[in-house]
């Protein structure tokens, strides 16, 4: 064993103990909104701070000195006061923009909360469906998710696609498969009025926060079924969307399949997975890293739970996406965007 490699591990795995334990604070201060009132970018101190947001100043001495440490806020020893950068306000205190990150350490508590059910499907093979685990996971996958779709859905992803952003403007119809909570289907029907936009989600619960979440928005030109994507009704489609989502799937070929038949013969099949080379040692990235835990603890065993169990892992690489779309039925396949966190691939019958 040599002592300079276990320094070296030793020193990473400090780093990783101290994102962990630092994960619940950034949770912790999305929920209490702490992040928000710092948001002015003005210096505050504890006190200030349980004034502004009715929390106990004891405990915001601890939380502010947490984020001092590892850099979320800036601290100013003369003063003793606290300052959230404009930066930092940025990712932290606002969702509607591009780079909101508190969602997706939501979604990794959510998986620690859970290891106990993912631990006994380790043992027995079985799956752990997307219902089963906490619930902070499905709205945590909203928040990280909408993001990355407010960056770049509308702007980058859907203009990539052969003659769609026409089609929606004229008027089309939509499905999308796997909504989850509907963030993507409402920034689309917001996007284009004259389209209708149908939202399809196994998981109930989802499909009741979505339509709230629609109704609050005054969209009146989508709504949201309880449907797997295997059976949601419909034909004719001028595009179908799925968001994230079809490596979760027990039978993503299936699900391909019946977007193939469900589209018109001109439509639209957009798959938006996560990015991914085709080979392992591609994708041993500080990003391969987090869709490979996501993986391990979400996506693989939500396919396990379901029928055919193709568990394409949320790391399936576009060889494996294109050879999915072939045996749905597909005849053309391209990779029409990407982004450092995903592949945009558009499939034609």
């Amino acid at each position: 064993m040599q002592e300079e490699k276990l320094d070296q591990f030793i020193g990473r795995f400090v780093q990783d103990l101290g994102a962990v334990a630092h994960a619940a604070t950034v949770v912790l201060g999305d929920r209490l909104g702490l992040y928000r009132a710092m948001g002015d970018g003005e210096p505050t101190t504890p006190r200030r701070l349980a004034e502004k947001t009715g929390c106990d100043e004891r405990y915001l001495r601890e939380w502010l000195a947490a984020q001092a440490a590892s850099g979320y806020v800036e601290y100013d020893e003369d003063a003793g006061t606290f300052r959230l950068p404009e930066e930092q306000a940025f990712t932290l205190a606002s969702e509607d923009n591009p780079v909101f990150v508190p969602g997706g350490l939501q979604v990794a508590g959510a998986a620690l909360k859970d290891v106990d059910l993912v631990a006994e499907a380790f043992r027995t093979g079985n799956g752990v469906a997307w219902g089963d685990h906490d619930a902070d996971l499905f709205a945590g996958t909203c928040r990280f998710f909408r993001a990355n779709y407010i960056g770049n859905l509308l702007d980058s992803w859907i203009p990539a696609l052969e003659g769609v952003d026409e089609k929606l403007r004229a008027g089309a119809g939509v499905a999308d498969v796997g909504c989850g909570y509907g963030a993507s289907t409402r920034l689309m029907a917001s996007a284009y009025p004259d389209s209708t936009f149908v939202g399809f989600d196994s998981h109930g619960p989802s499909i009741d926060a979505a339509e709230k979440a629609a109704a609050d928005a005054g969209l009146t030109n989508c709504r949201f079924e309880v449907a797997t994507a295997k059976d949601y009704p419909g034909t004719g489609y001028d595009l179908v969307t799925v968001f994230d989502a079809l490596h979760d799937m027990g039978d993503p070929a299936g699900a391909a399949a019946h977007a193939c038949r469900s589209l018109a013969a001109d439509g639209t099949w957009m798959v938006v997975e996560p990015y991914a080379g085709d080979d392992l040692s591609e994708n041993l990235t500080p990003i391969g890293r987090i869709f490979y835990s996501a993986s391990t603890m979400i996506c693989t065993p939500n396919s396990r739970s379901q029928e055919v169990d193709e568990a394409l892992g949320a790391q399936a690489g576009e060889g494996r996406l294109r050879e999915i779309a072939t045996r749905g039925g597909f005849g053309r396949v391209r990779r029409a965007a990407e982004t450092p966190f995903n592949l945009v691939l558009e499939a034609r019958p």
